[in-house]
């Protein structure tokens, strides 16, 4: 249940935001006091704030500032002040959106899931680590699709780099010129296969300036390619 922080000294609209928070299934808590509306934001527990401006006790600007400068939480600003002037500096102190008094209890509502959604999906983006393959100081981002080694980044077509994936994520293991070329091609290699060779060739010659690079990829005589680490790479200057 996702926990709503409501800050204002104003008793029939906290009243009334808490009847409509809890009816949606939200939990709900009061706070009068903008110094400790403010101090109980910082919990973790908390999800979402709403806070009136006009506080006795703390310049609502000021706790929307501090807040967004500690915490990556929505926060609703639901106020008497209604200028145009008041919203703009509330938003550019860091409020996520301006609700003016009197307020529709649904629009309020719909505005509290639309910003828990989208601060929700963002969480969750962030929280999604990209797929790499890191092989001493090699590393192929499979989600961005970029390789790069001893910390330099190295562009390869797209070939190249699927080719480059499939190969590093077997390590050690030798596959066939056909192999390669049905797994990273989509399709039986008759007659195709001399492209696996030139993408190879093409692999290793953007690697050249690594030294230990050649032993990424070895030619198995007779049986095919397998990515493998020996040693540690260095930069060569050339």
């Amino acid at each position: 249940m996702e926990h709503i922080l409501v800050i204002d000294n104003d008793t029939s609209a906290t009243e009334l935001e808490r009847d409509y928070l809890e009816i949606n299934s939200y939990k709900v808590t009061i706070e009068k006091s903008g110094v400790s509306g403010f101090q109980r934001a910082l919990q973790d527990d908390i999800n979402l704030v709403i806070t009136e401006l006009n506080l006795d006790d703390l310049n609502g600007f000021e706790l929307c500032r501090e807040l967004r400068s500690r915490r990556d939480i929505p926060i609703i600003i639901v106020s008497s002040k209604s200028s145009e002037v008041d919203k703009v500096r509330g938003l550019g102190v860091g409020a996520d959106d301006y609700v003016t008094k009197p307020f529709a209890p649904n629009e309020l509502i719909a505005r509290v899931k639309a910003n828990l959604n989208q601060y929700n999906r963002l969480v969750k983006k962030r929280s999604q680590k990209n797929d790499c393959i890191v092989l001493d100081q090699v590393r192929i981002d499979r989600t961005a699709r970029r390789v790069t080694v001893c910390g330099e980044e190295i562009t390869f077509t797209t070939k190249e780099f699927d080719l480059l994936v499939f190969l590093a994520s077997h390590p050690n293991r030798v596959f066939s010129k056909e192999e390669l070329f049905r797994e990273v091609w989509g399709m039986h290699s008759i007659g195709d296969v001399a492209t696996v060779t030139v993408h190879i060739k093409k692999i290793r010659q953007k690697l050249e300036k690594y030294a230990g690079a050649a032993s990424l990829i070895e030619t198995v005589w007779g049986a095919g390619y397998r990515f493998q680490m020996s040693g540690t790479l260095k930069v060569q200057n050339f």
